[in-house]
């Protein structure tokens, strides 16, 4: 499987959300499936991020391009470091799950 095809599928299809403040509101709340975080993102934030994903048993994928590549792969015009996956539409994105 094709890990970025299937990202931008969940962009075009599901419904996901950007940012670190964001994804660590729906983590506390439950409200994704998959957390995605690219790999440049700083440390304190992926330690924050792997934290909150783990009491809420929600997987991390992790991202092997920069924040800049995953940013472009979205269609964004910028640094996309973590997004949080709702709901994946037309995409097999869960499959991600623990790579």
């Amino acid at each position: 499987m094709d890990a970025s095809r299937e990202i931008r599928r969940a962009v075009d299809t599901g419904k996901v959300i950007f940012g670190t403040r964001r994804t660590l509101r729906a983590i506390r709340n439950k409200d994704t499936k998959l957390i995605i975080v690219a790999s440049n993102t700083p440390r304190e934030i992926l330690e924050d991020i792997e934290r909150y994903s783990k009491l809420a048993k929600i997987p991390v994928h992790h991202f092997m391009g920069t924040g800049i590549d995953l940013g472009t792969l979205c269609g964004k015009p910028f640094i996309v470091s973590v997004m949080g996956i709702v709901s994946a539409g037309e995409s097999n994105v869960l499959a991600l799950e623990g790579r």
